[in-house]
Parts: structure tokens; C-alpha cells; sequence
């Protein structure tokens, strides 16, 4: 278990190095992260490599007992490699280059980018190949699935293409390029679908580019971490997540490297909706389900953020401590504050670090002194894992399809799991977020909402999960699009029927409408966004409508299949909905319950297979109260404990 914190010694004069890595050591700071900007220091010509700078400064880390992740600058060609070679320079929608000076406008599939950027891997790696304080290699920075427009990825996408549908005339027949005209006749027509708004473009292309895109940024990690390990075997890679708009695949992403790292800045105002879906634990959760261990916080929130964007508020008391306490709770054992001292040139002058501008220690670095403090007492839960009930599956590719053609005003796809989420979290129950694809036979309840793509290995593997006695939650929008991103001619949920037990007669787009729903025991709930109209067959109705022309037809439905128990939600609800139906299902299945959590608080337990730590997060900006079942060991503490009280963001472990 370690803090950490995102240094850049080629930002400031040499004199400052060795008193930042003394007063890091005194903090208690454990490793920082270096060099993933520094391309331009380290060959500041083509060809003259320059390490003498980053040498003394390991040597000065080194003298302090300093970890170092070593990071692979790929991200910032310098100026001169732009200069030289043009034609590396990523191209926008409208196919002309993008404007070079500041980050990530490099082509990831120009071969002349890549031999550059794979030489300047080989020789950090080779350079620093015998060092003991390199305990981590990060490759690149916040990587995305880039749309360019170059003339090198049309070609390697008309490329992949064939490779993957073999003829002309079979792309032609799985987009449907018979609407509006749309055959190819020649291999050229095919174009990037990125001049026109996604939702004018065909589907099924759109779909197709996402995922070549994704997998050029899966393979161009595979290519730089393959150096990594061949200069140094035993090496620890990985590439921070940034979950952008343009994100990849994340099963692929980090498939080749061998933890999961992610930037995480949590929101620091918190709306005065208790229902609101503001808390990042959803996705935390997501980075511990990519390969089901624990995963590192690559850079965390640390002062206001702000540089493309206005200023935000500066972080709560409790806040710097708080969010990183909660990211461990959900799997990190390292996290690394973005950043040390706050920058005073460059565009990002103005998101904030631990130290300000004036670099005089205030009361957010005191409070970070005050967090690898208690980090210090964690020890005991450092063997410690993350054991599931229940699992929630996000697919990339619904993410992808629902963002290509909206389905009505307000709909949501993470939104939707964020929901499930939520509604089991707030009984203190631990939840993953898993692939669609991943083993699901450990756990009582999985949710599968918004199904809207259709794999077969996906769809097969939970009708096993249900046959084989599974509890599993269906959603609207499942069964829609076949796996080429086209609909499906048969009733909704189509492939999904059979397990739901009823069919859509009818949907209802509502949008931000309100309707209301009666569950079996007469509770009322608002619902918006989507209606399924559902006809049963074998399932029975768990909730009705109570408006609108569909009054009375079922909403939400259970159904038995085989041995397992299938819940369908044909509708999107307020948050009381899920909550309700979260604790009815729970109690089902025999999910152990917290009752009478206070609004905000946040419960995740670890174990050890003998011992239990609760960790309670009081995620809000009023204080709480927790009455423990019986007395136990608060590990931050050293006491032992019948109640727990929380101030804002205050953080508490007991030993069960």
C-alpha cells in the first residue's frame, strides 16, 4: 500500500530537486512518477540522446528511498520530430493536421512515428535496464481510440476491413449499404465516418471504425510493452486510463500489460440531490473488474482542476484524504497525486497540485502529510482482497453503439449501471463491474442492462450463468442490434425471450416524460426515458404502468428459467426504484443487508479469508452517524468501537 505523486523535474530549476524529494521522504511519499512528457529532454535532437539530468535525479530519489514508475514519453513527440516528419501529425474530421505544441497529436499507426517512438522505448529501457528503483514502466499517456483521418489509417482501416469480411461485396451486404445508395465499387469509397455527425453516417461503419480504432491502441501498447519485456523480463507495465469520450476497449487496452492504472478525479462539489450519480466508486469498481485485481491510481485529485476549462472549487477538508482512502477501499493499492507542485508555465498552470503556485505547504498538502500518515497503519489490510455478490457487466461496445445513435432525450447508457450500482451499494454490499464475456459463476445476482449489441459468447454465457442457478437482471434496450451494429427482424428482447419469459409489444420513447410505475406491493415509482410495453408468456409481472395507454401492462417482470430467476426492466426510474428493487432482490438470494445507511456513506469490505475490515466513507458534506452491530477495531483509530461518527468525507476501518 503506497502514496505516491506525479513529479516533473524538467519543469523546474535543478536546485528544487533535492529539497522536493527531502520533503517528499519526510511525507511520507513512497514513489513518484517521472519522464512521460520529457521526450523533448531526453532527444532533444534526432538521434542525440541526453539522460545525465535523469540520472542524478534517480540518484537523488534513490538517496531517499524513493520508488520511481518510469514513464515512456511517447505521448509528446518534440517539435523537431514534427518538423522532420509531417506526416506523423494526426488529422481531424476535417482531414487537416492537427495543430502541434501541445499533446497527443502524434499518428499511433505511422510506421515513421512508431520507429521513433519505439527507439526512444528501447533506449529508457536499455539505459535503466539494471536499476532496482524502477518498480513500474508507464507506457505512453492517457491513451484514446484516436479518430485520424491520415492517409496511413484510411489505409489501414480499408485494410482491416477486408482482412475481417474478406470481399467488397460482403461489407457491402453487412452495413446495409444498400440505403441511400451507399455500395462501394471500389475499396477507396471507404472513408472514416467523421464528417458528418455520427448520427447521419451508417451504423454499422461507425461501429466498425470504433473498433479498429480501439484495437490500433490496443496493439500499439501490445508493440511498446513487448520492448519493455524483452529488455527486462520481469518488468511491471501498465497505461493509465483516462475514460474520455473517445475511450477504447478497456478488456483490450489492458490486455497486455500487467496492471490496471487509472487517472481518477473525483467531483469535488456534491449536488444537493442525494440520488444524484456523483460518487466515482462505480468507476473504481470497473477498473478492478478489467482483470479482477488490484490496480493502481495513476494520477488523483490533489487541488482545483482547471486549464482547458474554468477553475473548479478546491477540494473539501477531507477530500484529498478521503478519495484516496475510498480508491483503496475499491481495490488501489497505489495512489499517485497529480501532482506535486502546481505548474507555473504551460497550459496546465492552473490544475492544481499539492503545493500552490506560491510553493508554500497549505492546508492540502497537510492533509496529504496527514494521509501517508494513516496509510502507515494499513499494513494489516495490505493481503487483503475485494470478494463479490454481485456483478454489474458494462460492454464497450453498448457504450459505443448507444453513442452513435441515441435512443431518446436523456438516455444513458453508464448512467443505467451507475443506477444498479448505487442501488446495491447503498445496502453496503461490494459490487463488480465486469465483461459481458468474464467468468460469472461466483456470484449470486448479475446485472446486464442495455444488452443493445448482441455477441454470441456474451449472450451464451449468461444463459449459462442463469441455467446454472443464477439470479440475472435484463434491461430495456436488450436484444437490439445484431454484432455488426444492424437491428434485428424478430420481437425484442430477441435473443434475450427466452430467458425474460415476455416480449415487447411495443416501446415508448418518452424521453425526459414522467410516467409511473406500481411494483407487486403497491409502491409508486417515477419512471422517464424508455418504456417497454411487455406481453408475458412465462414470466410474471413484478411491476405494472399506472398511466399513459399502456396502464396496466407490465413494466418490470421475474421469470424462472431452468434453475435460475430472470428480472427484465422495461423502463429507466428515479433512484427510489432501484434501491427498493436492489433490497428485494437481496434478500432473495441471501445478500447480506446494511439497513439505515445515512445518505453518502459508503461501505466496502476486504478480507483476508480470516478477518473482515470494513472501510466507512462518509462521501457527502454533512457529517454521519453509524451504529455498528456490535463493538469492533477501528484500524485508523487503534480503539474499539460500538459507533461510528464521520465529519465530511471522514474515513473510518474496523476489524469485523
Amino acid at each position: 500500500m503506497k502514496i505516491g505523486v506525479d513529479y516533473y523535474p524538467e519543469q523546474w530549476d535543478s536546485t528544487l530537486w533535492e529539497k522536493d524529494a527531502g520533503l517528499m521522504a519526510r511525507t511520507g511519499v513512497k514513489v513518484v512518477r517521472i519522464a512521460e512528457f520529457a521526450w523533448s529532454k531526453l532527444e532533444p535532437r534526432d538521434g542525440e540522446f541526453v539522460f545525465g539530468w535523469l540520472d542524478e535525479l534517480m540518484r537523488i530519489f534513490a538517496r531517499y528511498g524513493i520508488d520511481v514508475v518510469m514513464g515512456i514519453p511517447t505521448n509528446c513527440p518534440p517539435l523537431w520530430l514534427y518538423r522532420i516528419h509531417p506526416e506523423i501529425v494526426m488529422r481531424g474530421a476535417d482531414e487537416k493536421p492537427i495543430q502541434t505544441g501541445i499533446r497527443g497529436h502524434r499518428c499511433i499507426n505511422s510506421d515513421v512515428f512508431l520507429s521513433y517512438a519505439k527507439r526512444i522505448t528501447e533506449r529508457i529501457v536499455r539505459h535503466y535496464s539494471s536499476s532496482n528503483q524502477i518498480i513500474a514502466w508507464q507506457i505512453d499517456n492517457e491513451l484514446e481510440a484516436y479518430h485520424c483521418t491520415c492517409e496511413v489509417c484510411r489505409k489501414k482501416f480499408r485494410e482491416w476491413l477486408l482482412d475481417k469480411h474478406d470481399t467488397l461485396e460482403n461489407i457491402n451486404s453487412v452495413f446495409g449499404n444498400s440505403v441511400w445508395s451507399g455500395e462501394y465499387s471500389d475499396i477507396s469509397e471507404i472513408q472514416p465516418p467523421t464528417a458528418y455527425p455520427k448520427t447521419w453516417q451508417n451504423p454499422s461503419l461507425c461501429m466498425e471504425y470504433q473498433r479498429f480504432s480501439s484495437e490500433c491502441t490496443a496493439k500499439y501498447v501490445k508493440e511498446l510493452a513487448m520492448i519493455i519485456k524483452r529488455e527486462i523480463p520481469k518488468a511491471k507495465v501498465t497505461v493509465n486510463a483516462w475514460l474520455g469520450g473517445s475511450k477504447p476497449d478497456i478488456y483490450k487496452f489492458f490486455d497486455e500489460v500487467d496492471f490496471v492504472s487509472f487517472d481518477n478525479y473525483p467531483p469535488i462539489n456534491i449536488p444537493a440531490d442525494k440520488d444524484e450519480l456523483y460518487s466515482h466508486t462505480f468507476f473504481l469498481d470497473m477498473m478492478r473488474g478489467v482483470k479482477g485485481k488490484k490496480f493502481w491510481i495513476m494520477e488523483q485529485l490533489s487541488g482545483p482542476t482547471g486549464s482547458w476549462e474554468p477553475m473548479s472549487q478546491t477540494p473539501r477538508p477531507g477530500q484529498i484524504m478521503g478519495y484516496s482512502l475510498q480508491a483503496i477501499a475499491h481495490g488501489a493499492d497505489t495512489v499517485m497525486h497529480f501532482r506535486w507542485r502546481t505548474a507555473v508555465t504551460g497550459a496546465e498552470m492552473f490544475w492544481h497540485g499539492l503545493i500552490d503556485h506560491s510553493n508554500v505547504p497549505g492546508r492540502r498538502f497537510n492533509e496529504f502529510t496527514e494521509l501517508c500518515k494513516s496509510i502507515s497503519k494499513l499494513g494489516v489490510i495490505d493481503t487483503t482482497e475485494i470478494v463479490s455478490d454481485i456483478a454489474i457487466l458494462y460492454s464497450p461496445e453498448n457504450e459505443w453503439a448507444f453513442k452513435i445513435q441515441p435512443q431518446t432525450e436523456g438516455f444513458d447508457y453508464i448512467q443505467q449501471l451507475r443506477f444498479f450500482h448505487k442501488a446495491f451499494s447503498h445496502y453496503g454490499a461490494n459490487v463488480d463491474v465486469v465483461s459481458p464475456e468474464s467468468d460469472l459463476s461466483s456470484y449470486k445476482v448479475v446485472i446486464a442492462p442495455a444488452m443493445f449489441v448482441y455477441k454470441k459468447q456474451a449472450a451464451e454465457n449468461i444463459y449459462r450463468y442463469a441455467i446454472n442457478g443464477g439470479t440475472l437482471i435484463l434491461t430495456n434496450r436488450s436484444g437490439v442490434k445484431d454484432q455488426n451494429n444492424n437491428c434485428m427482424m424478430q420481437p425484442l428482447p430477441s435473443v434475450y425471450k427466452e430467458l425474460v419469459g415476455a416480449e415487447v409489444s411495443e416501446y415508448d420513447p418518452i424521453g425526459n416524460n414522467n410516467q409511473t410505475i406500481v411494483d407487486f406491493a403497491g409502491n409508486r415509482f417515477s419512471c422517464s426515458q424508455w418504456c417497454d410495453i411487455l406481453s408475458l408468456t412465462t414470466a410474471k409481472a413484478y411491476a405494472e404502468y399506472d398511466d399513459g395507454f399502456y396502464r396496466c401492462c407490465p413494466a418490470v417482470t421475474m421469470n424462472r428459467y431452468c434453475s435460475g430467476v430472470i428480472y427484465y426492466v422495461g423502463t429507466v426510474c428515479e433512484m427510489d426504484f432501484y434501491k427498493s428493487f436492489a433490497g428485494n432482490v437481496m434478500l432473495q438470494t441471501g445478500i447480506p443487508r446494511l439497513n439505515d445507511l445515512p445518505d453518502g456513506v459508503e461501505v466496502t469490505t476486504r478480507t483476508n479469508g480470516l478477518d473482515d475490515f470494513i472501510f466507512f466513507f462518509n462521501n457527502s458534506d454533512e457529517g454521519a452517524e453509524i451504529r455498528l452491530p456490535k463493538a469492533m477495531y477501528s484500524v485508523i483509530d487503534s480503539v474499539g468501537k460500538d459507533r461510528i461518527s464521520l465529519k465530511p468525507f471522514g474515513f473510518d476501518i474496523v476489524r469485523k
